[in-house]
């Protein structure tokens, strides 16, 4: 992994946890319908670009 690669995994990391925070709090006070199911896709979307970025 060069070093493009671990700032791009940091920066995926620091977003992730940033989510994370925000499906919680989707999940605690649904006011907006699809806002929960948004988050989610993103950080699956997230976790695999970071996998991929492992791994090669």
């Amino acid at each position: 992994m060069d070093k493009k690669d671990k700032k791009r995994v940091d920066v995926i990391n620091q977003r992730l946890q940033k989510l994370r925070q925000q499906l919680s709090g989707a999940k605690k006070q649904n006011d907006e319908p699809g806002e929960v199911q948004r988050l989610e896709k993103e950080i699956a979307e997230l976790e695999a670009e970071a996998k991929k970025l492992r791994e090669a």
